[in-house]
C-alpha cells in the first residue's frame, strides 16, 4: 500500500544534477510544438477582448436597473469573472513578451505594450525583469520574483509565524502583493538601490533598458490619463464598478497564481553554490486551477515547461508537456489541489527556507517551525 495522495503531492523533487538535458527534451518535443500559429494567436487574444466588452456591456448596461439587494450580488459578480478574464488577457500579454504569439518582435512588442498599459502595467519593465526571473528561477540571491525569506529574517520565522500572522499576510498580499511588486519591488530580491519596475535609474536594469524602461511609463501615464477621463465623464465610482474593482481582481488572480507556480513544499531553492539552470527551472509546479485553466489557456497546467521552452505557445503546450513528462520523471512537480486549499497550505507551511537540519548545504526547503 502506497503513501496517501497529499503526501505523494508534498514528496520532494530530487536536488541531484537531472540525468537528462534541455536537448534532451527538446527532442522528445513534436517540433510542430515551436510554430508560432499568428491567426490562432490572434483568435486567442480576440477571444479575450470579446469577452472583455461582453461582460463590461452587459454589466454597464444591466447592472444599474437591477433592485438595490440584486446589486450586492451582482457587482461582485462582474468584478469576479471580469477580473479573470483581464488576468487571462494579462497573461497572454506575458506569452507575447516572450516572443510566443506571431514571430515578428516589432508586433509583439507593439501589441504586448498596448494592452499592459491598458493593464496598468509597465510592459517593458516587466518584460525585462521576468527575462532576469527566468534566468534565475528559484535562486535564493539572483531571482526577483517569490523569492522566500530565510529563517534568520524574524518578521517571517517569528512574528508571521502563527494562525493570524498567516491571514494577515494572505490579506494583504491578495489586496497589495501585485502593485507593491511593480512599485517597489515586494517579494523581489534585494538591490542595492531604488528597486522599482517604474524608476529608469533602477539596478534592476541595464543601461541599455532605461530608455524603454522611460517609454513603458509614458505608456502607464497615458493610460492613467484615459482612465482620468473616464472619471471626469461617468463619474468616480463608475470607473471604480466597470473598471477599477476588476484591476484589483486581476492583480490578486496574478499573485496568487504566480505564487502557487513558485511555491511548494516539494521545490527547493538553491545558493550560488547549488544552483544551476536546469534545476532552477525544473523547481516550479504545474496546478490544476479548474475552470481557470481554460481562462488563463492553460498555463498553470504548463508552467514547467514554459520555464524550460519559453517560446511555446499556449496551444501546443499541453502536447509539449505531455511529450517531455517521461522524460521528466521524479524531476516533474503536478499538484491539482484545489486552489484555496492549496494557497492556504503553501501561505501556512511555506513561511521561511533553510538547509535541511540548519547545515549550510546550498539546498533550501521551505519550512514553519520557529
Amino acid at each position: 500500500m502506497g503513501p496517501p495522495d497529499h503526501m505523494k503531492v508534498l514528496k520532494r523533487l530530487p536536488t541531484s544534477k537531472p540525468p537528462f538535458e534541455l536537448s534532451d527534451l527538446k527532442r522528445a518535443i513534436p517540433p510542430h510544438c515551436f510554430e508560432l500559429l499568428i491567426l490562432r494567436s490572434f483568435r486567442s487574444l480576440f477571444r479575450e477582448l470579446f469577452l472583455i466588452c461582453t461582460l463590461y456591456y452587459l454589466a454597464s448596461n444591466n447592472i444599474p436597473l437591477l433592485p438595490q439587494p440584486l446589486k450586492y450580488i451582482a457587482w461582485p459578480l462582474y468584478w469576479f469573472f471580469q477580473g479573470l478574464i483581464l488576468g487571462s488577457l494579462w497573461s497572454l500579454t506575458h506569452e507575447i513578451s516572450h516572443g510566443a504569439f506571431s514571430g515578428y518582435q516589432w508586433l509583439d512588442d507593439t501589441i504586448g505594450f498596448i494592452i499592459h498599459s491598458a493593464l496598468l502595467t509597465p510592459y517593458y519593465s516587466m518584460k525585462y525583469s521576468h527575462r532576469n526571473h527566468h534566468a534565475n528561477t528559484n535562486s535564493v540571491e539572483y531571482d526577483v520574483i517569490h523569492v522566500p525569506k530565510l529563517k534568520s529574517h524574524r518578521l517571517y520565522s517569528k512574528i508571521l509565524n502563527n494562525p493570524i500572522g498567516v491571514v494577515l499576510k494572505i490579506l494583504f498580499d491578495i489586496t497589495f502583493g501585485w502593485n507593491l511588486y511593480l512599485l517597489f519591488n515586494y517579494t523581489g530580491r534585494k538591490y542595492e538601490g531604488i528597486a522599482s519596475h517604474f524608476y529608469p535609474q533602477s539596478p534592476m536594469y541595464t543601461d541599455s533598458e532605461r530608455r524603454l524602461i522611460l517609454l513603458s511609463n509614458v505608456g502607464i501615464f497615458v493610460s492613467l490619463y484615459a482612465y482620468y477621463n473616464i472619471v471626469v465623464t461617468k463619474g468616480l465610482m463608475w470607473t471604480i464598478y466597470m473598471c477599477g474593482a476588476p484591476l484589483l481582481v486581476m492583480c490578486s488572480v496574478l499573485m496568487v497564481l504566480t505564487y502557487l507556480q513558485h511555491t511548494h513544499l516539494s521545490i527547493a531553492h538553491y545558493d550560488s553554490t547549488e544552483w544551476d539552470w536546469i534545476r532552477g527551472a525544473l523547481s516550479t509546479v504545474d496546478r490544476d486551477v479548474g475552470i481557470l485553466n481554460w481562462l488563463v489557456h492553460d498555463v498553470p497546467r504548463n508552467h514547467v515547461l514554459h520555464h524550460l521552452f519559453p517560446r511555446i505557445p499556449h496551444y501546443h503546450a499541453n502536447e509539449a508537456t505531455k511529450a517531455i513528462k517521461p522524460i521528466l520523471g521524479d524531476y516533474y512537480k503536478y499538484d491539482d489541489t484545489p486552489v484555496v486549499k492549496a494557497f492556504w497550505r503553501e501561505m501556512k507551511e511555506c513561511i521561511y527556507v533553510e538547509p535541511d537540519d540548519g547545515h549550510k548545504s546550498g539546498v533550501y526547503w521551505f519550512k514553519n517551525k520557529a
